[in-house]
């Protein structure tokens, strides 16, 4: 049996499991907060760029509470630099739609000659779909920032 002492070594410095677990339990609240917001951002105050820096904000406190390599498994790099490019093509690809359509950049009335939907709905939608572009590639450009400056560029050691 483990004593106190050697249970005391095992651990890493700072250490806290008060701090561990309440991380567990609010993460997935902040990050679904940071999807409400993302999602009722064209009716509501909020949208992609706050609710971006939301879900950035979850994966941050994580590699606070943990460390580096634990947010890391969370999220792998490969798969931050995938998201990065998603939400930037995501954005750029609904603007460019609309004008390749007939219309003006980001008027997204325009998009209703490839699907037949009333011109106020594909604004709604296409607002939508420019709020989901923006808050996935603020949300992986904040945890890619925190990595490399946490880490110097090293991204095996962490804070």
């Amino acid at each position: 049996m483990k004593t106190v002492q050697d249970r005391a070594e095992n651990r890493r410095l700072g250490e806290s499991l008060i701090i561990e677990m309440s991380v567990r339990i609010i993460v997935p609240f902040i990050q679904l907060f940071g999807l409400y917001v993302i999602a009722h951002g064209h009716y509501s105050p909020g949208g992609g760029f706050q609710g971006g820096v939301i879900l950035g904000a979850s994966f941050i406190l994580l590699a606070l509470a943990f460390d580096l390599p634990t947010t890391m498994e969370r999220m792998s790099e490969r798969c931050n630099a995938l998201l990065a490019n998603i939400g930037v093509l995501i954005f750029t690809g609904v603007a460019a739609l609309c004008a390749l359509v007939g219309g003006y950049l980001l008027d997204y009335s325009a998009l209703a000659a490839l699907i037949p939907m009333d011109p106020i709905e594909w604004r709604s939608f296409g607002i939508f779909l420019v709020e989901v572009g923006v808050g996935v590639g603020v949300m992986s450009i904040m945890v890619s920032l925190f990595w490399d400056i946490s880490s110097a560029g090293e991204m095996d050691e962490g804070l």
